[in-house]
């Protein structure tokens, strides 16, 4: 199935994130929370390197166990540190392997490595995908809040239209967590013409660590709600689940009542927290999609 499709036929699409486990790790673990997130039936799950680039080398080896259990893949790919010659290692083996949706991302900039003279921008990596002459849906990421690097969000919109012109077919956006961030970008999209289906990433803050590491990370802005939340529920870890999983709950909702053209949620390879909140929210999708 080519993703894009899947946007012509359904008003809103629904899908997992899962990221691989260390190169020395036994499959395993990661290998049940696909079979749980696959009979939960989602449109695609996407397979990420790792931050920071970690995990490469089993994205291609993930996604096919993805597309093993029946759910198509969306396989990242990273440019950062990249040569041409090893984006094309890249292509190849994903080809070989089946994969026909790509997720292309520039990707985080790593203490000390040496980067690409192939590939300065996401675009650059589209651009490649799609002279390669293989049978790849690219789609790109994009920051309702302006990317971190950007001097301002009306210069990443800019760049961000370049990458659309480039190929990219749907863009998933980076987590936030106050719904009028997206609302606000959605207009600007329109404005700057840019006109591909957005999925609203989310992700449910449920465990401190997710209050520790991926906020700092993603440097997304924290509304009231969040911080009284973290604030009441942060050294009680049963309270806090249920929380994000309400408070995530409580965006899906508003985001498909006004017409997001679906979610994807970043659910930290937890299929407790993606059946919690699939099950919130699939009636609402059912009709959403009804024919």
């Amino acid at each position: 199935m080519i993703i894009s499709e899947a946007f012509e036929s359904k008003k809103a699409l629904y899908s997992f994130e899962i990221f691989p486990p260390k190169p020395t790790a036994d499959l395993s673990a990661v290998r049940g929370t696909i079979e749980q997130l696959a009979a939960l039936s989602p449109d695609y799950i996407s397979v990420t390197c790792g931050a920071g680039g970690s995990g490469n080398a089993r994205t291609a080896e993930i996604a096919c166990l993805v597309k093993k259990c029946g759910v198509e893949p969306l396989a990242h790919l990273t440019c950062i540190n990249a040569s041409k010659e090893s984006i094309s290692r890249s292509l190849s083996e994903l080809s070989v392997s089946g994969i026909r949706n790509i997720l292309a991302l520039r990707g985080d900039r790593a203490e000390g490595a040496r980067e690409s003279e192939d590939f300065r921008h996401a675009s650059d990596l589209v651009c490649f995908i799609k002279k390669s002459g293989l049978p790849f849906d690219v789609a790109g990421a994009c920051y309702p809040e302006g990317h971190p690097e950007a001097p301002d969000i009306l210069t990443d919109i800019r760049n961000l239209k370049k990458k659309v012109d480039a190929g990219v077919t749907h863009l998933n956006t980076q987590l936030f967590f106050d719904n009028e961030d997206f609302f606000r970008f959605s207009d600007m999209l329109a404005l700057a013409g840019i006109d591909v289906p957005v999925q609203a990433g989310i992700m449910p803050l449920v465990k401190k660590s997710h209050v520790d590491r991926i906020i700092s990370l993603s440097g997304a802005k924290i509304p009231a709600k969040i911080s009284r939340m973290i604030s009441k529920f942060y050294d009680k870890p049963d309270a806090l689940m249920e929380a994000g999983i309400a408070y995530a709950t409580s965006q899906i909702i508003d985001l498909l009542s006004a017409g997001a053209r679906g979610v994807h949620l970043y659910v930290m390879n937890n299929a407790y927290v993606a059946e919690k909140i699939t099950a919130n929210v699939s009636h609402i999708l059912g009709e959403i999609n009804k024919k």
